[in-house]
Parts: C-alpha cells; sequence; structure tokens
C-alpha cells in the first residue's frame, strides 16, 4: 500500500469544513469512493484538516469501511465488532492494532499461496486449461463486485476461445455457476 505516483511519498488530500476532499496531486476534489479506489490501487495517501494541518487519516478510512458496510457489503461480523469495542480500554488494547495487521497481512499471504497452489495443482493435467479459464472468471467476477468497477472486460480480458464477459454482475454469476457446474460434471465423470 506505498505506491505513489511520484514516488515522493503519500499522495495529500486536504477535508474542508464543509466536507469536501481535495486532492493535491490532481488538484481536483474527490469523494470517499475515490479514496477507497486508491487503496484498493494500493495508493498511499494522507488525509489531512485543511485547516489545521491534522493527519485524520484514521478517521476517514473508518468512514469509508462504514459506508461500505452500510451498503450491505458486511465483512465485519457482529461478534467481531462486540469484541472489538470490548477490547477498548482493556490492558490488551495497544496489542490489538498490530495483532490484526499481521493477522491480515497473513489473510493476504494465504490467499495468494492459494491461487498459486490452485494453479499449480492443475498445470499438468487435462484440467490445466479449464482452471485456467475458471480462474480468469473469478478474477474477472470478483473485480465486478468491487465498486466502481468500469466493467469486465478492459485490463484482464479472456483468451480467445473463452466465453465472453457478461454484461451484468447477475450475467457473470450465472455464468461462473455454469462453468463451475462444467468443471464438477468434468471431475464427477473421472
Amino acid at each position: 500500500m506505498k505506491k505513489t505516483a511520484t514516488g515522493t511519498g503519500p499522495v495529500i488530500i486536504k477535508k474542508y469544513a464543509n466536507r469536501r476532499l481535495y486532492n493535491t496531486e490532481s488538484s481536483s476534489y474527490i469523494t470517499l469512493d475515490h479514496l477507497a479506489a486508491m487503496t484498493r490501487e494500493g495508493r498511499d495517501f494522507k488525509v489531512v484538516d485543511a485547516k489545521t494541518e491534522e493527519d485524520i487519516t484514521h478517521n476517514v478510512l473508518t468512514q469509508i469501511i462504514m459506508e461500505e458496510e452500510s451498503r450491505g457489503q458486511t465483512m465485519l461480523p457482529v461478534p467481531f465488532l462486540r469484541q472489538l469495542i470490548a477490547l477498548y480500554g482493556d490492558s490488551m488494547q495497544a496489542m490489538v492494532p498490530g495483532y490484526l495487521e499481521a493477522s491480515m497481512d497473513s489473510f493476504r499471504r494465504n490467499q495468494e499461496q492459494f491461487k498459486s497452489a490452485v494453479e499449480g495443482a492443475f498445470a499438468h493435467s487435462p484440467f490445466a486449461e479449464i482452471a485456467k479459464r475458471n480462474l480468469q472468471m473469478f478474477e474477472v467476477a470478483a473485480q465486478a463486485f468491487k465498486p466502481g468497477a468500469q466493467g469486465a472486460g478492459a485490463p484482464g480480458a479472456a483468451p480467445a476461445g473463452t466465453v465472453s464477459a457478461p454484461s451484468s454482475k447477475d450475467d457473470e454469476i450465472a455464468a461462473l455457476k455454469a462453468e463451475l457446474a462444467k468443471l464438477q460434471d468434468k471431475v464427477s465423470k473421472l
């Protein structure tokens, strides 16, 4: 999460009293959705109060999470939230941020290892091409569910001979289910 356009440090975002966010790199006003997209892209940024110059990045990132959760894209289960709240003021509170950060790093590494293992498992089998296509379809579908996604076609376009990208999320889900059913059928026949 430390990528910057110029490599000279994080992009500075100024937050004004009227709640508007100003990107000093692009000299334009942006929204929380823009900041969420920058985060997903790995862009490093710092949000400061325009009047006091106080670093309010933590508050803004928390606000983005709240908006995502309110849109129905919940990732934080109620029991987890209750446990987290209970830790405020606890003697272990100082250890929680480091633990959560290490846990997320571990999760990300495990996710990458799982992807590599799936690709490797089918590398020298008759299912290699099917697995490759399914993985590409999964990645296209995952991109479609990210807010602000520009459709499924561009950067990870499917190679020749694969199903063209469906036009809506429902179509993409249906196509994924159909591909998965075909793969399961082939596996069960073996």
